[in-house]
C-alpha cells in the first residue's frame, strides 16, 4: 500500500510543473491628455494610494470658462433676436394677408390702370420678400445657436478632461508636475486596477491541453482558482512558450513572487 502511495505521488509530481510569477494588479492603465494647457496641480501625495472622485491632476481651465461665459451671452442675444423676429413675422403675415386681398380685389378691375395694378403687385412682392428674408434670418440665427451650443459642449468636455479623475484606481506613477505645459497625447499618469490580482505564466505547448480544468496551487496550497485565459499563439519574448493568466482576489500586497503549480 505504501509503495502505491509513493507511485501515485511520484506520478502527480511528474504531471505538475512549477512556475514563478510576479503578482501584478489586474490592469495597469496609462492616462494621456486629451487637451492642451498648463498643469496647475498634480497630487504626489496620492502616489500608491487609492484615488477617489476628486481630481488628482488639474489643467488650467480659465480660458474655457471665459469662453463659455461669452457663448452664454451670445446665445441670450441670439435668442432675444429670434423672439423679436418671430413678432415681426406675425406682423408681416397680417400685412401680407391684407396686401394679397387688396391685389386680388383690384387685379381684375377695369377702372384700375395697369400702373396701379403693377404698383400693388410690386408692393405685395416686396412684402413677401421681407417675410421670407425674416424667416431666413431666423434660420441663420438658429444655425449660429446650434454652432455655439456645440462649441459650449466642447468646452465643457474640455473642462472635464482637464480635471483628471480615476475613482477606485491606485495612482501608480505621475508623469507631470505643476507648471508643465501639456498637449494632446502627453502622458500624465499610470493607474492600477487593484480590485483583482493577476498572475502570468508561460507554459509549454503540451501544457495547453485541458489547461482551464487543471487545479491551481499557489505557494504550495491548492486554491479555488483556474487558469482564466491563455493564448494559443507563442509569446514573442518567451519563444515556444504560451501565455496563461490566473485572476485571483485582490491581495494585501502586490509585486511579490508567487509559486504557481498546475496539476
Amino acid at each position: 500500500m505504501k509503495h502505491l502511495f509513493f507511485i501515485l505521488l511520484f506520478n502527480s509530481l511528474l504531471l505538475s510543473k512549477v512556475y514563478y510569477s510576479k503578482l501584478e494588479p489586474y490592469e495597469l492603465r496609462n492616462i494621456s491628455s486629451n487637451v492642451s494647457g498648463i498643469v496647475l496641480f498634480a497630487d504626489e501625495n496620492m502616489l500608491g494610494r487609492k484615488l477617489n472622485s476628486q481630481p488628482f491632476i488639474k489643467i488650467d481651465t480659465d480660458l474655457d470658462y471665459k469662453e463659455i461665459k461669452a457663448i452664454k451671452d451670445k446665445l441670450n442675444y441670439l435668442k432675444t433676436t429670434i423672439d423679436t423676429n418671430q413678432k415681426v413675422i406675425k406682423n408681416l403675415e397680417q400685412l401680407l394677408e391684407k396686401k394679397r386681398t387688396n391685389y386680388n380685389n383690384i387685379k381684375s378691375l377695369k377702372i384700375k390702370s395697369t400702373l396701379e395694378k403693377d404698383k400693388e403687385f410690386y408692393d405685395l412682392v416686396n412684402s413677401e420678400n421681407n417675410y421670407f428674408n425674416t424667416l431666413k434670418e431666423i434660420n441663420n440665427l438658429r444655425i449660429q445657436i446650434a454652432d455655439l451650443e456645440y462649441r459650449k459642449q466642447q468646452l465643457e468636455r474640455s473642462i472635464e478632461d482637464k480635471n483628471i479623475k480615476a475613482d477606485g484606481f491606485v495612482l501608480y506613477s505621475l508623469a507631470v508636475k505643476p507648471g508643465q505645459v501639456v498637449g494632446i497625447a502627453t502622458p500624465l499618469a499610470q493607474i492600477a486596477d487593484v480590485s483583482k490580482g493577476l498572475l502570468t505564466i508561460y507554459v509549454d505547448q503540451e501544457e495547453l491541453e485541458n489547461i482551464t480544468n487543471k487545479r491551481v496551487f499557489l505557494d504550495g496550497v491548492e486554491t479555488k482558482y483556474k487558469v482564466s485565459r491563455f493564448s494559443r499563439i507563442a509569446d514573442s519574448k518567451n519563444i515556444s512558450k504560451y501565455m496563461a493568466q490566473i485572476i485571483i482576489s485582490s491581495p494585501s500586497v502586490f509585486s511579490r513572487l508567487v509559486k504557481v503549480e498546475l496539476k
